[in-house]
């Protein structure tokens, strides 16, 4: 098994690379880059891709003067400062080795934007991202694994029955209104306002009066909202995914065999069933933490007011923020790569007969 950790800890880094050249490759032929960028917010045209047409997008070869959108009638002297500011003035291939270089160093480099370190922007949405993706994916499995395991057993029951018509609506509803939802009803919007609305924890003043205990009820506080939203589509899926395993399982001639010999329902399920259905389950874990670690929280932390990574790193892209893009997808991808080997030895912690080395080789 230490063979096969250590292979996939080498496969990290051409896939990485991969990741991160594939996109820089992309974002050579973006129109309205940081440049256009700049003039747009200067000439107080706000987002500068609403200014695009077939010629200016990626027509013939224009003036130097004239390669940006909006560019006309400004000084030469000036679009090369920008470009030099920004490293344009510098081949690509030059730029994407340095840009390397500093990442497998840990320096991420500075925003063009927000005129701060990108690693310390990463950090501070950190603990917002943690949040979200731990709890949601934690809570989403302790509830849906039980119930998807009842739901088996009781397969056609009543209980089963009216359980799946509460997924079912869990499911069809998208998060973001179910998000506005709980934010109309206990958020002080029409109703009753039992949530705060905004923020990880309290206000700082506020904060640093209270206990180490008042802390941690503060923290869940604040969270209750933004969680229970996030884990409301992974919960409905990750149920319906657990009881169709354990049902495919509890049909096969092992679980007949085993209770032939007398073994108790319990023994059944938990001593023999658990261990072949939930693999299933443990392969959509690293999918399902990604996706509400990042992706899935872009809109949830929109709603709830909180800085994390996805809301980061979508704002760095609609201002082509290059540093912050590829300082998020860096860590995005590293954090995928290390789920997805996690997610393998947890194959072998539930059932040991899985073997890594002898399907290698």
């Amino acid at each position: 098994m230490g063979g096969y950790i250590l292979r996939r800890l080498v496969l990290i880094v051409p896939t990485l690379f991969g990741i991160m050249l594939i996109n820089f490759i992309l974002t050579q032929f973006v129109p309205g880059g940081p440049v256009e960028q700049v003039i747009a917010q200067m000439q107080g045209q706000g987002d500068v891709t609403a200014g695009f047409t077939g010629n200016e997008a990626g027509g013939g070869q224009m003036p130097d003067n004239e390669q940006y959108i909006g560019a006309r009638g400004l000084p030469p002297e000036f679009i090369e400062q920008l470009e030099r500011e920004f490293g344009f003035d510098k081949p690509p291939v030059e730029r994407f080795v340095t840009m390397i270089w500093n990442y497998v160093r840990l320096d991420f480099g500075e925003s063009w934007f927000k005129k701060e370190e990108v690693i310390d922007l990463i950090l501070a949405a950190m603990p917002v991202s943690i949040s979200l993706g731990l709890w949601s994916t934690l809570l989403a499995y302790l509830i849906s694994i039980p119930l998807g395991i009842r739901k088996a057993v009781k397969d056609g029951s009543r209980f089963d029955n009216w359980t799946s018509t509460v997924v079912i609506v869990a499911y069809a509803i998208p998060g973001f209104l179910f998000a506005i939802l709980l934010l109309v009803l206990f958020a002080g919007g029409s109703y009753l306002q039992i949530f705060p609305f905004r923020g990880l924890t309290s206000e700082q003043a506020i904060w640093d009066n209270l206990t180490w205990w008042q802390k941690i009820g503060d923290y869940f506080w604040h969270i209750a909202l933004p969680v229970t939203a996030s884990t409301i589509a992974a919960f409905a899926t990750l149920t319906l995914l657990t009881k169709n395993s354990f049902l495919d399982e509890i049909k096969k001639q092992y679980v007949i065999t085993a209770r032939a010999k007398g073994l108790s329902e319990k023994q059944v399920l938990y001593g023999h069933v658990f261990r072949n259905a939930m693999l299933i389950v443990i392969a959509g874990f690293p999918a399902a933490f990604i996706s509400i670690f990042f992706t899935g929280s872009i809109i949830i932390e929109t709603l709830f007011s909180l800085n994390g990574l996805g809301l980061l790193g979508f704002e760095a892209a609609l201002q082509r923020d290059y540093p912050i893009v590829f300082g998020t997808l860096f860590i995005f991808g590293l954090i995928g790569l290390l789920v997805g080997l996690i997610s393998d030895l947890t194959y072998v912690l539930v059932d040991p007969r899985i073997d890594f080395e002898k399907r290698e080789g």
